[in-house]
């Protein structure tokens, strides 16, 4: 075995112990060593996906020395590394990013255990990609939800405690529901351990046995982590907790969190139910169902809010729905199509939460429409970076949410029954997409109406005069993310196609 086939193992460790490291550390210390341990476990994840794409196949990692089915594995592939990479570019920009309020908006003396939530969020990402034990998927499903929560409520202002405890409620409801799954599923198959779980599940199939008890784990697993990911109508903790998290807790926790537990999800469909008796089952006609109403209940609700940060929270409910209605549709081209969203959406969200930071900054801190109006000139970079952001999500051509968009329309050509909905949806869709997102683009953008309202203005603009240097070249890192994945979209299309393969 190469030393780079150890990377994965490697990157969860490093991760879980500079949040032990971080507990003993001043707050400085522990940002850098956080930081450091992001862009190291990067590297590595870009070393692996290199590995997979020069071999063409996934492999295993045996934890211990106890073999299948009773030991422990990591399972990596293609898919597995293209993710990790993302998740870490994600991760790095939004902490840096994020820094300077983080100083701010932390107290001092839990400025370290803030830097703990986020090593602990990032072991278990990394953890979800990579591992191919489902009590271990378990089980860092939930120290994905503690460091969630607590990434939330170390603000202790206004409405962070409570949505942390919204959060909270509804994550333990999606993790007890996918425990249960996971109780019934070994009590038919007798493994934890994915691939022996997986044959164990053909077996059944072929027999024609179990037809009762493996529908339901199907839905129980399946609802248990929608509900985690916040697919409608799941989605109520979502404004509350994405609007009033720090900067860079609010970017992770829209850009990552709800992509671990759906690439989670696609793992076990793959790789444990199988995707042919998950078709069968008809659970993927619910799951598209729901996903169509998520795409049109969240852009309603965006367009109702006037809270700017709880519109583009809402924005991620329709985006949600998106990657759902892809993997509904039934078909691997729909799944690319669902990947290939997730990746958009976590660099996109998070490009469109850190930019809106620094419009804040020189509008008084204020978040509404009124208090916006010519922000994008008084801080012109992150005006262009909400820009872009915005125009991804309705699909602007060039950037990765155009990308997104055509490959659900020629993935639902594949599908004839769902083909229509899936088409009118769509449309629909991204018409609403465009009236709040250009909305605000528009009012970035306008002077004010009234006296009053330019008076306003010149206060707001007498604080901050600029964001500072990290935030600046986190927007930067963010908008040629976005461009990469829509300039360069062949590519990564095809590594995801191939990552799905070394799935079965």
């Amino acid at each position: 075995m190469s030393l780079v086939q150890n990377f994965p193992f490697f990157s969860i460790i490093i991760a879980m112990f500079s949040g032990i490291l971080s507990s003993v550390l001043d707050g400085k210390k522990a940002r850098n060593l956080s930081v450091a341990a992001i862009l190291l476990t990067t590297v590595m994840s870009v070393f692996v996906l290199g590995f997979c794409l020069d071999t063409g196949q996934s492999y295993t990692y045996m934890m211990g020395h106890f073999p299948a089915p009773w030991g422990n594995e990591i399972r990596a592939g293609v898919l597995e590394g293209l993710t990790a990479v993302l998740f870490g570019l994600v991760m790095f920009f939004s902490v840096t990013g994020g820094m300077s309020h983080t100083s701010v908006d932390v107290e001092e003396s839990k400025q370290n255990l803030f830097y703990i939530m986020i090593d602990l969020m990032l072991s278990s990402l990394l953890a979800l990609i990579y591992t191919n034990d489902l009590f271990t998927a378990y089980v860092f499903v939930e120290i994905n939800t503690i460091a969630g929560c607590g990434l939330i409520m170390i603000r202790q202002v206004g409405r962070s405690l409570s949505s942390a405890i919204r959060y909270m409620i509804m994550s333990q409801l999606g993790s007890g529901l996918f425990l249960i799954g996971l109780s019934l599923l070994y009590d038919v198959t007798g493994h934890l351990l994915m691939s022996p779980a997986g044959e164990a599940v053909k077996a059944i199939e072929a027999a024609g046995s179990y037809e009762v008890p493996m529908l339901v784990i199907m839905a129980v697993i399946s609802v248990g982590l929608a509900i985690k990911s916040g697919l409608y109508p799941f989605h109520y903790w979502i404004p509350d907790t994405y609007g009033y998290a720090t900067p860079a807790a609010s970017a992770i926790l829209s850009g990552l969190v709800s992509k671990g537990y759906i690439f989670l999800l696609i793992k076990i469909f793959y790789r444990v139910l199988g995707r042919e008796n998950v078709i069968a089952s008809q659970m993927v006609n619910v799951l598209f169902v729901f996903g169509l109403a998520g795409m049109m209940m969240g852009s309603f609700h965006a367009i109702l809010e006037k809270d700017t940060r709880r519109m583009i929270a809402y924005s991620s409910v329709a985006q949600i729905g998106y990657i759902y209605m892809g993997i509904g549709l039934g078909t691997q081209a729909g799944m690319v199509a669902a990947v290939f969203h997730m990746f958009t959406h976590s660099a996109t969200k998070a490009l469109l939460f850190i930019s809106a930071v620094g419009l804040y900054e020189v509008s008084g801190n204020k978040k509404d429409y009124k208090s916006l109006r010519g922000a994008g000139y008084r801080n012109p970079l992150a005006g262009i970076g909400f820009a872009v952001g915005s125009l991804s999500m309705v699909g602007f051509p060039m950037l990765a949410g155009f990308i997104s968009k055509l490959l659900f329309a020629t993935s639902a050509l594949q599908s004839p029954h769902k083909m229509l909905p899936t088409v009118i949806a769509l449309a629909i869709s991204t018409i609403l997409n465009a009236v709040y997102f250009l909305r605000l683009m528009i009012t970035l953008y306008s002077i004010p109406e009234s006296k009053e309202e330019q008076v306003d203005v010149d206060r707001a603009s007498e604080r901050p005069a600029k964001s500072s240097r990290k935030l600046e070249l986190a927007v930067v890192s963010f908008i040629l993310l976005n461009l990469v994945l829509g300039l360069y979209s062949q590519p990564i299309v095809a590594a995801i196609g191939s990552g799905l393969m070394m799935f079965d």
